[in-house]
């Protein structure tokens, strides 16, 4: 008896991937929680709340209007320069964001991880909710942005869902990879922003992709929110030119690939996230 007490209990995860994926929707209601704590967390702690996700694209839709649309003069396929820009913020600032906190969330999350068990792939899953909560937010924004110029979405809003989905794909399979490098590696908390920055700028955000030249294009078609934000263009102004097929499919491509990837990695390190955090 005393023997039996002495022993320890460890907890630790099935390497069935069946069990794993069963364990997932049996902790469906812990992923809802960090979600929504994440939430609350996000706005309650700030000074101005809700409306820091407002001022945020609508300041770097102003700069990127004044900039581009006022002094470069780029072309704005037809429609406004404000709703062009904003309706490329939307996907970006949803990717940008969620990947963001997708990568950190494992290490802000430490002290949970080393207690029990659960799927460890609710946590980053779970952060990427803030990035929808905020894009839904800047989505009512870009309505009455709309409504100011008068101008009006067509039928080419019901695809929107599909290229959102797109960003979805790529911010979680992104964050998953770099959720469990940055347990193992911290300089992954550096590179990051990093990197969206860069990609805001090899993005088309502040200007329409119909002014890269042609001799360019398959190149820049391999950043996959380029077609992201080509069809959030021209499933909410209508104007602008779809994404170009070979630029769609690299996308859905990439986006698989990395998602596949970031979760075969994320489970292939998944053990090791109590012992080194």
């Amino acid at each position: 008896m005393e023997k039996d007490r002495n022993q320890d209990i460890v907890i630790e995860a099935g390497r069935n991937t069946a069990r794993y994926w069963r364990d997932l929707w049996a902790y469906r209601e812990l992923f809802f929680f960090l979600a929504w704590r994440d939430v609350l967390v996000r706005y309650k702690q700030t000074v101005v709340g809700v409306l820091w996700c407002v001022l945020k694209p609508v300041m770097t839709m102003i700069v990127f209007t004044v900039v581009f649309g006022k002094l470069a003069k780029l072309p704005s396929d037809g429609a406004p320069y404000p709703v062009l820009v904003f309706a490329a913020l939307l996907p970006w600032q949803f990717f940008a964001g969620a990947i963001t906190e997708c990568s950190n969330s494992l290490v802000s999350n430490g002290n949970l991880l080393a207690k029990t068990y659960f799927p460890r792939l609710i946590v980053p899953a779970s952060s990427v909710i803030v990035g929808l909560v905020d894009f839904f937010v800047s989505f009512l924004i870009l309505l009455g942005l709309m409504a100011f110029y008068q101008f009006w979405p067509g039928w080419r809003i019901v695809a929107l869902p599909l290229f959102l989905g797109l960003a979805f794909g790529c911010a979680l399979g992104g964050g998953l990879l770099f959720a469990a490098l940055n347990v193992t590696y911290r300089d992954f908390r550096v590179i990051v922003p990093f990197l969206v920055q860069f990609g805001l700028f090899v993005s088309p955000v502040g200007f329409s992709s119909s002014v890269v030249p042609q001799a360019w294009r398959p190149l820049y078609a391999a950043n996959p929110m380029v077609a992201v934000i080509d069809g959030f263009r021209w499933s909410v102004t209508g104007t602008a030119p779809p994404p170009e097929p070979v630029s769609l499919a690299l996308c859905c491509v990439v986006t698989v690939v990395l998602l596949c990837t970031g979760v075969w990695y994320f489970r292939r390190t998944e053990r090791c996230f109590a012992d080194v955090i």
